[in-house]
């Protein structure tokens, strides 16, 4: 039965356990280690260098179903990440197995009915371990990278929110298959019985593990990568200015006089006849002009002639 009070920085550590359990994976998931004592919630989190308000969050997600986040902004990325990947590392090298060994010693290994059983949970275990190496493969480096100011252009969270989907059609028809079909001895249907319970605790914890992406982990990630990409804008266009300013001073005064013609809406042969040269030197001269400033394009020029004050922007037509 689901306690569905709304746990803040200052309630003690161990009455979140005492309300629920359940608590404890997600601690173990945190990297928070048990013999608190009586310290707040806060205290402990400031102890291992979580943050608190994304553990709060979590917390009342997964325990309450509190689904009304106050500020995505306000989430540490990096304690996501560390969460979702000790979740990972959890689920795939100690419950997948555990619950194998489990059903192994439960079922008769010379029983064909046995031998599907397990062929099928593997097939729901390789899919579960699929899914998660995909993000921890494409979309934990992606956001690193953003964190990092090292973003693959190539990809964005909206891809893996609609890579990202539940899977438990398998795991259903193992635990019907199981319950219906499956005869026991006395001395297996202990073991049976117990692992059968393992598979639905892990159903559920897999479900949360999936609404905690949607819910926290992906809005969080929106609004970094938004924020990523006006940064990175703002950046692209200060280096444009810094570095347009910078290389005016390598142009030629004869290659100035073609961008301010070419801004102006000159052709090569009207450049040509107005400085009194060659229409082949004109295209000399806009060669070079583009190798310098790797600058190819009319309306490119017009807004470097600009910035650098080659031009004045009231005799430009836009």
């Amino acid at each position: 039965m689901k306690n569905y009070k709304m746990y803040e920085s200052s309630d003690k550590m161990i009455s979140l356990i005492a309300d629920n359990y359940n608590i404890l994976q997600s601690l173990g998931r945190f990297g928070i280690n048990l013999g608190f004592g009586d310290k707040t919630v806060q205290e402990v989190c400031e102890h291992e260098n979580v943050d608190t308000y994304t553990f709060l969050a979590i917390v009342n997600f997964s325990i309450n179903g509190h689904r009304d986040i106050d500020d995505a902004s306000r989430f540490s990325i990096p304690t996501l990440l560390h969460y979702l990947e000790a979740s990972h590392e959890y689920f795939l090298n100690f419950q997948l197995p555990a619950i194998r060994e489990g059903l192994v010693h439960a079922l008769d290994s010379n029983d064909n009915l046995a031998r599907l059983i397990i062929k099928l949970y593997d097939e729901y275990a390789h899919e579960i371990r699929l899914h998660m190496e995909y993000e921890e493969k494409t979309v934990f480096p992606y956001v690193n990278g953003m964190l990092n100011n090292n973003v693959v252009e190539s990809y964005d969270v909206e891809t893996f929110s609609k890579h990202h989907e539940q899977i438990t059609l398998k795991l259903k028809e193992l635990k019907n298959i199981i319950i219906k079909y499956l005869p026991s001895d006395i001395k297996r249907n202990n073991q049976l019985t117990t692992t059968l319970y393992n598979i639905y605790n892990n159903e559920e914890w897999l479900q949360n593990h999936a609404m905690v992406e949607d819910y926290i982990f992906l809005p969080a990630i929106r609004l970094l990568e938004h924020k990523y990409k006006q940064d990175d804008i703002t950046t692209n266009i200060s280096k444009m200015i810094n570095q347009g300013a910078d290389s005016s001073e390598i142009l030629s005064d004869r290659e100035k006089d073609v961008i301010i013609s070419l801004v102006q809406g000159m052709t090569n042969k009207e450049i040509a006849d107005h400085l009194f040269i060659s229409i082949n030197t004109v295209i000399t001269h806009r060669r070079n002009i583009a190798r310098k400033l790797q600058i190819h394009s009319p309306a490119g020029l017009t807004i470097y002639a600009i910035v650098n004050n080659l031009v004045d922007i009231s005799s430009v037509k836009l």
